[in-house]
């Protein structure tokens, strides 16, 4: 399900429709020699910015005036590599930029992402997806199930460029890694005779729970496995030497929602090794550099770059109650390790580049300066069933202190997720924090942050001490904040859409809900949805073995206890959760009285990008709060 809760995004994957939003830094990237920077920015058209460490604007590259830019990456001359998007010719160009010059090395006819250096600075490897019916992830629209159903794939496969070569057409980009094997991640080899990878046979959106570290050699595109262990897997990164690849792995919900330990094991295969078990804190992004291994974690409320040793994770390098986001990471290193880049903000913090050394960047842009936060945040914590939990309750600015207001408990999705700090502008978060709503973002056990136990918390228990967590959360805002218990609100997306309306059968706290693409009978989801590996690591046993495991936290069975107004929306090709889970769920409240409201949007996956239909289940959530809640 939709998981990681970048900022405040309310539910799943819901597009924020702009007001005057500030300045953002897309894709940002460091050169190893950590002397230069370079991102995407701009409003519209936005373009790449080169910069020198100390901020200085050296350059604008923009060779596709109608592309979109991403994948920036630095070779160990400096050279840079980029990815250009042409969406109405359905087309991605890998550029190369020199100096004065850009030139155009391939151009696939799909879809492209993660372009990487060898370490020679001579070849360019690609993830790439000739002929994409969808977008990549899971998250993404699916394409419509018509026909005979699993017959064909989307497949991500690797593909190797000579930097040296004269321009590659779409009919001639010849992917090396085998057909029928789905590639997610991968970090070349020093040697560069190959790639360590994350991948798996058969669908890619499906199956990425079950994927297995591999090494794909570069000339021959064989596949060997190095090791499968029990957990989810991101970020292989393999040491200066080649001897060993780290990876996060933990119990992850959704691929790109990455938390969990750092595990070690030799590039020639054998049992991973665990080298931070029990610390109280979850990684979030990893780089191996010749500095040494280098970690982002979550801790709390904080995010931090540490380093990483046999030892655990190190004291903070960097950090605060903020977040931090680069291109391939959250933090971008210098080869040694000794300088850094990122982009940090927090819920009253607009968007800012800070560069400079480890522990010491500067802040470089002052575009957004002059933005003035609309919200005040605190963090909370509160314990529940010998568990710690942490949340941010945000308030308006100009709230009164003496007046009682309404609150809207929002929950992440997931579960394995975290809400993290984000600057708060336009779009739904801002309409309700204008609206008067206090926001109460809980991260209970299931979450990020507190360490792999606590993620690990809630398997087989889902709607259980979490939602004891979330009431227990609620209660301590309720000590701090001038809240009216009498106007609550719940709301949330994919696992917080699932919150929404369990929370609905076992409590009648709230006086208005709304959920979205939420999972109201797991019996039913489990065989109906495009990615049902992703439950068994939860559940303990697929659904065919275990009825009974499934049916306990399925709100459709106890909808007779449901009394809370609900709105209901949904993507028509949502295939993280059918929309179908959303029809039951309305029926169950109409056949009981309850009143309930449904959308379901064209064209829309596991969250609504569109524009127009976003700007519409904002005024739609305004108003539903509006009716019950004020």
């Amino acid at each position: 399900m939709k998981a990681w809760a970048i900022g405040i995004i309310l539910a799943a994957g819901v597009a924020q429709p702009a007001l005057a939003a500030p300045k953002q830094y897309g894709g940002l990237a460091l050169s190893p020699a950590g002397d230069r920077i370079a991102s995407v920015e701009g409003e519209g058209h936005a373009k790449i910015v080169l910069r020198r460490i100390d901020g200085t604007a050296i350059g604008t590259l923009d060779p596709c005036p109608v592309c979109s830019y991403s994948g920036l990456t630095f070779a160990p001359d400096g050279a840079l590599a980029f990815l250009a998007r042409d969406r109405k010719a359905g087309t991605v160009t890998l550029e190369l930029n020199e100096g004065d010059q850009t030139r155009a090395l391939a151009t696939v006819k799909g879809i492209a992402q993660t372009p990487r250096f060898a370490a020679d600075g001579k070849r360019i490897a690609l993830l790439v997806t000739i002929g994409a019916a969808k977008e990549a992830g899971a998250a993404q629209a699916g394409v419509r199930q018509v026909g005979e159903i699993g017959e064909k794939n989307d497949e991500q496969r690797l593909a190797i460029f000579d930097r040296a070569s004269a321009p590659i057409a779409p009919e001639a980009v010849t992917p090396i890694s085998p057909a029928g094997r789905y590639v997610y991640e991968y970090d070349w080899l020093p040697d560069g005779s190959g790639v360590v990878a994350t991948s798996v046979l058969g669908n890619g959106d499906a199956n990425w729970w079950v994927a297995t570290l591999d090494r794909i050699d570069a000339a021959s595109g064989t596949v060997t496995t190095i090791a499968k262990p029990p957990l989810q897997m991101n970020y292989p990164r393999v040491s200066p030497d080649g001897r060993e690849v780290a990876f996060i792995g933990g119990l992850m919900s959704d691929f790109g929602s990455v938390g969990g330990d750092v595990w070690v094991v030799p590039v020639a295969g054998g049992s991973p090794r665990n080298l931070t078990e029990g610390q109280k804190a979850t990684a979030t992004a990893l780089d191996w550099t010749e500095g040494g291994l280098r970690a982002v974690v979550l801790r709390g409320d904080r995010m931090e770059l540490v380093a990483v040793s046999d030892k655990g994770f190190s004291a903070p390098l960097y950090g605060g109650p903020l977040s931090l986001s680069a291109g391939d990471g959250r933090v971008a290193l210098s080869g040694n390790a000794r300088v850094m880049a990122t982009v940090t903000q927090s819920f009253t913090q607009a968007p800012a580049i800070v560069a400079g050394p480890v522990g010491a960047p500067k802040q470089l842009t002052h575009d957004n300066d002059g933005e003035k936060p609309i919200v005040t945040a605190r963090s909370i914590s509160w314990t529940q069933d010998g568990f710690t939990s942490q949340g941010w309750l945000l308030a308006p600015v100009d709230a009164d202190p003496a007046k009682k207001a309404p609150m809207i408990t929002v929950v992440h999705g997931g579960p394995s997720a975290a809400h993290v700090p984000g600057f708060v502008t336009g779009g739904q978060t801002a309409a309700l924090i204008k609206a008067g709503y206090y926001l109460f973002l809980p991260n209970p056990r299931g979450s990020y942050g507190q360490g792999e136990a606590f993620v690990a918390a809630n398997k087989r228990d889902f709607g259980g001490g979490d939602l004891r967590d979330i009431l227990a959360g609620i209660d301590a805002a309720e000590k701090v904040a001038p809240i009216d218990d009498a106007r609550l609100g719940l709301m949330g997306g994919s696992y917080g859409g699932f919150m929404a309306m369990w929370a609905n059968t076992q409590t009648n706290r709230f006086k208005a809900i709304v959920a979205a693409a939420g999972l109201s009978n797991w019996i039913s989801y489990y065989g109906t949805n495009g990615i049902n590996t992703w439950m068994v690591p939860f559940f303990g046993k697929p659904m065919y073995e275990d009825y009974k495991a499934y049916e306990a936290p399925s709100a459709i069975y106890q909808i007779a206890k449901a009394k809370t107004p609900t709105f209901i929306y949904v993507g028509e090709r949502d295939i993280e959760v059918p929309p179908t889970q959303s029809v039951e769920y309305w029926n169950g409240l109409k056949a009981h009285g309850v009143p309930a409201s449904l959308v379901i949007y064209p064209e829309e996956g596991h969250g609504i990008r569109n524009p127009v239909n976003a700007a519409d289940v904002q005024t739609r959530v305004l108003g539903w709060f509006g009716k019950y809640l004020k």
